[in-house]
């Protein structure tokens, strides 16, 4: 029998009624978060946990040396990423002179082809994608110091294998190359994840966002030493006398010697990296029942003051701890929004934040003579215009970013900034997209065009780029703090190939590419409005470590 026309339209309107009631929720909820990123209005229920000891003396210790040192030992990390992922854009054009000099590619002789140039720009985002997930893995099952230094050794072999790529034809060179950064990019990879949970972990409440922000600002560093460095060696090599041939031969020892180069910074850190105990978070919240263990590690590094340590009085609070496993219905329920919102707005921060990173080349370039033509001029100048452009913007635009975020990201709180960066990098492009068919055949464009470009790199840095890998590693359990890191962080990386990919492949003229990219931050800012604040607050309260005793309300 046929339902009736009645029941149709009833069962019609139900359906509707939901949705409608569902995408009502939905906008309340992001309207709830944006007054409260704006006004720092909290109306929500706030639960009060009874703390480890051992922990809570951590969330309210002061300041000592030892989370100084921290910083410097996990943030050489990723002033080691930072070169090495960086590094490549400035020695690309070598690689065309060098392997492709008798070619000519998008009516440029000696530039690498499309296809090579989307694999050697791209493969080591690749590598960081699936080593993320694998790396952040590991180190919620095996210890975050067992982890941290394999993935210190790995990334010295493979950047010194990336500088030895030897062999007498060039597509044999091309894919060892490639296939050595890729080993490089997933070994790298394995920072983001260890390095937020280590450093989040020793922290206090009070400063931990300014003390995770300048161990990602070692980034900025690590993007200016790659300028410097090929300044450097570009301008050593230029002193001596060459012809043609011997031009290639010298631009060769040139990309060979910046590429291995990241060995170093890594080489140098590694002892003070296996000095460090493991965190005393992950003791006792996944070893478990090891808190005399965690109170000897942190007593040897830090002068924290633990009363009355009653160990079966926190092995009581340990017991009630929540042991939902990772997309299980309890965590998609508590987690699942959290996860999905910090790994989209970090996928499209990447796809705008290594596009215009890598391929800063082709953007100054079209239609442009900032940079000398190496056909006429010499190789080895137009690599040294190239690696100056890059320390200029470094200096005036990333770093002053990265600052900003360490003195203000615990006074302002992390959405707010996200919130803002995002804006004002949307405003920007859309600013570089109008003017660059204004500036790009007058004199003003090197310098204009420059200035707009450095800021949007200053509010990427005093924003999204900065708070992307810090809210990740706040607000989920510790147990599963560094593999949903890893999967947020994935999906940055994801969102840089797509970058580096809608650069090379789409037949876009430059304006249109960059409203592409303005359209990413909108998104951004969507899905900001669904992560929760975590200023001046626990990590166990954040997320829930530990089941909840007393409810009381809290509206500030």
């Amino acid at each position: 029998m046929l339902p009736s026309r009645d029941s149709r339209w009833l069962a019609r309107r139900s359906s509707c009624s939901w949705l409608i009631c569902h995408l009502n929720n939905v906008g309340s909820l992001m309207f709830y978060r944006l007054q409260k990123a704006v006004t720092s209005t909290n109306c929500e229920s706030r639960r009060t946990r009874r703390q480890i000891k051992v922990l809570q003396a951590l969330d309210l210790a002061k300041t000592q040396w030892y989370h100084f040192t921290a910083v410097v030992i996990t943030g050489m990390g990723f002033f080691t990423d930072a070169y090495d992922l960086f590094c490549i854009s400035l020695v690309t054009d070598l690689l065309g002179w060098i392997y492709y000099h008798d070619t000519v590619s998008g009516n440029k002789p000696g530039s690498l082809p499309r296809s090579v140039a989307a694999a050697v720009k791209g493969i080591a985002l690749c590598g960081t994608t699936f080593g993320q997930l694998f790396f952040g893995t590991l180190g919620d099952n095996m210890g975050r110091k067992r982890v941290y230094g394999v993935t210190l050794i790995l990334m010295v072999v493979c950047s010194v294998a990336s500088g030895l790529s030897f062999h007498h034809t060039r597509r044999t060179v091309i894919t060892l190359l490639c296939f050595f950064r890729f080993l490089l990019g997933f070994s790298i990879s394995g920072d983001y994840p260890l390095s937020a949970a280590i450093m989040s972990e020793y922290a206090n409440k009070r400063t931990r966002g300014a003390f995770m922000a300048a161990v990602f600002a070692m980034q900025g560093l690590g993007n200016l030493a790659a300028g410097i460095v090929v300044l450097m060696v570009s301008s050593g090599f230029m002193k001596t006398r060459a012809d043609k041939t011997e031009m290639l031969d010298q631009a060769d020892y040139v990309r060979r010697i910046v590429l291995m180069f990241g060995a170093i910074p890594a080489l140098l850190t590694f002892y003070w990296r296996m000095r460090m105990p493991e965190t005393a978070r992950y003791t006792v919240l996944v070893a478990r029942n090891l808190i005399k263990q965690a109170v000897s590690d942190m007593n040897i590094i830090l002068d924290i003051e633990i009363n009355d340590l009653t160990e079966e009085e926190d092995a009581n609070i340990l017991a009630k701890q929540d042991n939902f496993g990772l997309l299980s219905s309890m965590f998609l329920c508590r987690h699942g929004w959290h996860l999905l919102s910090s790994t989209y707005c970090w996928f499209m921060l990447d796809v705008v934040f290594y596009s215009l990173n890598l391929f800063m080349i082709e953007i100054f370039t079209t239609g442009t003579n900032l940079f000398v033509d190496a056909s006429k001029e010499g190789i080895l100048e137009q690599t040294q215009n190239i690696a100056k452009t890059q320390a200029i913007i470094a200096v005036s635009g990333t770093l002053p970013g990265y600052f900003f975020t360490v003195m203000f990201i615990d006074r302002i709180g992390r959405i707010r900034i996200q919130l803002m960066g995002f804006s004002m990098i949307t405003i920007f492009i859309l600013g570089l997209a109008a003017m660059h068919d204004v500036w790009k055949n007058t004199e003003s464009l090197p310098v204009g065009f420059a200035v707009m470009y450095g800021f949007i790199f200053f509010f990427a840095n005093f924003g999204p780029n900065s708070t992307t890998f810090i809210v990740p590693t706040e607000i989920f359990p510790t147990r599963l703090r560094s593999t949903c890191h890893g999967m947020s962080g994935a999906g940055g990386k994801a969102g840089a190939i797509v970058g580096v990919f809608l650069f090379l492949y789409a037949g876009w003229r430059i304006p249109r590419k960059l409203l592409v990219l303005a359209s990413c931050n909108l998104v951004g800012i969507i899905f900001t409005l669904f992560l929760p604040e975590s200023k001046g607050m626990s990590l166990e309260e954040i997320a829930g470590d530990i089941q909840e005793d007393v409810e009381c309300e809290s509206e500030q």
